[in-house]
């Protein structure tokens, strides 16, 4: 979506994609270096690693690393956001906490996600993260006056 929103020349927008993966590329082996450094030693020290250690562990990396606010670290964090809420869904499952489905439940996730987002960016747009404001403006709103291919599909407004 930078390459098709952003006021950017063509070559910023080259340059933003590069600095953002090499952002989420570093982040993401530093954060595997915390983690792992220290899963190594409580494994020294306690001769095992259990939950709490991959807690700490998890925490102390994910706050060191992914507790900077930037975008990179807002669209890996909600990402598995998202992730989370779907494995502990499975989990309480699992444990017969929740009940099992006998339909498919996708669908209905679907319909709700959307309608919220949708009901949101209309009512309270200002709530929403800026990017998702930019990219929901162009696909809702800037889309619906265009007079030509070119604004249509590669840039409008």
């Amino acid at each position: 979506m930078l390459l098709k929103i952003s006021n950017l020349s063509f070559l910023q927008k080259i340059k933003a994609i590069v600095k953002a993966t090499k952002t989420h590329a570093t982040n993401l082996a530093k954060f595997v270096f915390i983690y792992k450094s220290i899963r190594l030693i409580f494994k020294t020290i306690f001769n095992e690693i259990n939950q709490h250690h991959t807690l700490i562990s998890a925490f102390i990396g994910g706050y060191v690393v992914f507790g900077e606010k930037n975008n990179v670290n807002e669209q890996i964090n909600m990402y598995l956001l998202s992730r989370i809420l779907v494995g502990l869904a499975r989990i309480c499952q699992e444990k017969n906490l929740i009940p099992q489905t006998n339909f498919h439940v996708f669908p209905w996730f679907g319909a709700i996600v959307w309608a919220i987002v949708l009901w949101i960016f209309e009512y309270h747009q200002h709530t929403l993260q800026p990017s998702l404001q930019s990219s929901m403006t162009y696909l809702y709103h800037d889309s619906n006056r265009w007079d030509s291919i070119k604004n249509l599909l590669v840039f409008n407004k």
